[in-house]
């Protein structure tokens, strides 16, 4: 190894051992080697995809501050990562290519700075999210087989397409590997990820700074658009106005169109009628939670892909008591290996045994506003779709005041969201409704008992 490389990389490692505690420093940076130091780039060789992944989500703004001290400012870091330690197999990753969502900072991604370079247009994708490393099951099949047509044949056989299931199931992966693959067969298209919270802050930013019309032209340049996260529009009038123009202007021209959500199109509450519509105009796809079998096989992944061994009791076990989301078997997964990294701890079912009965320790019943209205609607024995309508009638008003009071009880929601959530209604609404709903409860022993056993089923559900 060249000395003057490994000097200067001595001199980082006793920074960052003075920035970290001495268990994190041999765990995750004492074994690192410097392999070059090349036109202003470093390249640190880590022992797998696991050590890299943990160092760029956590330490990676100490790793840089570290080499622009003793290397110079604008050093440029690359990894070489270990992914077959018996064939000695490596591959280079660089820090910019860290997988980015995108959905924080629009930055360059303004839409006037995008309409002006439109050629040049950054789709926003997810590049670790393919059809390659996305694990197909009997829950997934169905969507993944649309996903393949949409992508070979974009805005030709299923636009729009709806894709909906529950937080953790893979909705973004498979958009996101929509289209890398359409920029892979169709280069000449222009393609954008985005999610609906950074659509609502553009579309905020171009009304503040009076160049909507800029906002609209650019997004109605885009030939395949997918937005992510499409209930968050939810009550959003103006917000679902705009996208209603857009969505009306790629749809007619033939362009694609794929967005993902929580719930099915029929289920969304605080979008307009006529948006609803036109969700349900192309091909709505169900992604379910995954079977033992798919959690198997995505845990078998995951492992692979990180450099990892584990032995094949401990993904069964994970499998079987983990079975609420994607996210979590791979959060099981990361727990696992740091704690064995950080205390030298072999990978066994007992190390499983305990991460995972400390997750089930910590895991909490997730309740929504669906369930909510779903709940008390069906406790009353009233149509769930009535909660939207101006009806006044005694049983949907009730459901209506007990539904924003148990969100108001169980939500971390404002009162405007949820009266946009529950009839579409304002913040006075939702006060005047949890206002009732306790006087009631204080004077009425019938209905207190109802409201009882109603959070009963809610939180047992």
């Amino acid at each position: 190894m060249n000395s003057t490389l490994n000097t200067k990389w001595n001199k980082c490692l006793d920074i960052i051992k003075d920035n970290v505690s001495e268990k994190i420093f041999n765990a995750w940076f004492a074994d690192i080697k410097p392999l070059k130091h090349e036109d202003n780039t470093l390249t640190i060789q880590v022992k797998s995809n696991f050590v890299y992944e943990f160092i760029e989500a956590n330490y990676v703004g100490l790793l840089r501050t570290t080499l622009f001290k003793v290397m110079g400012n604008g050093t440029q870091l690359m990894y070489s990562v270990l992914t077959d330690k018996e064939n000695d197999l490596t591959m280079e990753v660089s820090t910019e290519n860290y997988s980015n969502k995108g959905s924080g900072n629009s930055g360059n991604n303004s839409p006037k700075a995008m309409q002006e370079v439109v050629q040049d247009l950054d789709p926003m994708l997810i590049s670790r999210y393919t059809f390659d490393n996305y694990v197909e099951g009997i829950s997934n099949r169905l969507s993944r087989s649309v996903a393949m047509s949409v992508a070979d044949k974009p805005g030709r056989v299923f636009t729009p397409l709806f894709i909906h299931g529950s937080s953790g199931v893979g909705k973004t992966h498979l958009v996101n590997a929509i289209g890398c693959k359409i920029k892979e067969l169709h280069p000449e298209l222009r393609v954008l990820y985005v999610s609906a919270h950074l659509f609502q802050v553009q579309y905020t930013d171009s009304i503040l700074q009076k160049n909507f019309n800029d906002f609209m032209r650019f997004y109605q340049s885009i030939d395949v658009l997918i937005i992510d996260d499409i209930q968050e529009f939810a009550g959003l009038q103006k917000t679902q106005n705009a996208f209603f123009h857009i969505f009306n202007h790629l749809h007619l021209n033939g362009k694609q169109l794929i967005m993902t959500s929580d719930r099915s199109p029929a289920q969304l509450q605080g979008m307009e009628e006529r948006m609803i519509t036109r969700f349900k105009w192309g091909m709505t796809a169900e992604i379910e939670k995954p079977d033992l079998e798919l959690r198997k096989n995505i845990l078998r992944n995951k492992i692979h892909k990180d450099g990892l061994k584990f032995p094949e009791e401990v993904i069964t076990y994970i499998a079987e008591h983990v079975n609420a989301s994607i996210r979590d078997l791979e959060g099981i997964v990361v727990s696992i290996m740091a704690h064995s990294t950080i205390n030298n701890a072999d990978i066994d079912i007992n190390l499983a045994r305990r991460i995972v009965g400390d997750f089930s320790d910590y895991e909490k019943k997730t309740i929504t506003i669906d369930e909510i209205i779903k709940t008390v609607a069906d406790y009353y024995g009233v149509e769930v779709s009535a909660i939207n309508t101006r009806s006044r009638k005694r049983e949907v008003v009730l459901v209506r005041q007990v539904a924003m009071y148990l969100a108001k009880k169980h939500l971390d929601l404002s009162t405007s969201k949820i009266g946009q959530y529950v009839g579409n209604r304002d913040h006075a609404t939702v006060l005047h409704a949890c206002k009732t709903v306790t006087n009631l409860a204080d004077t009425d022993k019938q209905f207190n008992s109802e409201l009882n056993e109603i959070d009963r089923i809610l939180q047992s559900a």
